[in-house]
């Protein structure tokens, strides 16, 4: 997985009833664009994420 600041980390719900959760990648931790992300989530929450299979990095666009 590789990811770059401002680009957008979508966590999929894993069992039903689950919303997915979106957040902002502030920082790269990893070498090379490789986790962990210091990601902000909609709700304002910050975490240091190690991403899963059911994550996904939507790279912005320039």
């Amino acid at each position: 997985m590789h990811a770059e600041i401002g680009d957008r980390l979508h966590v999929r719900g894993r069992k039903v009833g689950d919303h997915d959760r979106l957040g902002e990648v502030l920082e790269v931790r990893g070498e090379n664009g490789a986790p962990p992300y210091l990601i902000r989530f909609e709700d304002g929450h910050e975490s240091l994420v190690f991403p899963g299979p059911d994550c996904v990095v939507e790279h912005q666009t320039t």
